[in-house]
């Protein structure tokens, strides 16, 4: 399992309980975890994945492609709404190309979005990448956020 986006940690220790000891989660952030998590199946990397030595690393320590990819990331928002959008299409984007990359065929996907048309218009897209694909809005989201998420399995490729 890969969790991008990581940082604080909270996804990494629900991912590790999930996959058991046998499994392994990577996670990647810019930021480094603090305190570093002591799970014997975690693998946390400081390091940006739009290089491609991180990207290597990630999937040197799973083995290969992931079998689930986990995104909780959010752009650095300015409070001006055209830029806003459009840093979190462009993260979209970019966790599209990367689910080429670090997803398996068949695996499954779940990404933070916010209510916005350029976010929808690329969930949209990513979404036809799998078998199946929807939104949701978690009970336990905060009431008025614009949080939702996609979920996304049966990867194509």
């Amino acid at each position: 399992m890969v969790d991008l986006g990581c940082w604080p940690g909270g996804w990494l220790q629900v991912a590790a309980a999930a996959v058991g000891p046998t499994g392994r989660v990577v996670g990647v952030d810019l930021a480094p975890i603090e305190p570093p998590l002591d799970l014997a199946n975690v693998v946390a990397i400081a390091g940006d994945l739009s290089q491609e030595p991180v990207i290597e690393r990630v999937l040197s320590e799973l083995g290969g492609p992931a079998e689930v990819l986990l995104c909780d990331a959010a752009p650095k928002l300015t409070g001006v709404r055209a830029t806003d959008r459009a840093r979190e299409e462009a993260l979209l984007e970019a966790i599209a190309a990367l689910a080429a990359r670090l997803l398996r065929p068949g695996g499954a996907l779940l990404v933070k979005l916010f209510d916005s048309p350029e976010a929808d218009a690329a969930a949209k897209a990513l979404g036809r990448r799998f078998e199946r694909s929807q939104g949701l809005r978690p009970e336990a989201s905060r009431k008025g956020t614009s949080e939702k998420y996609l979920l996304a399995r049966g990867f194509k490729g």
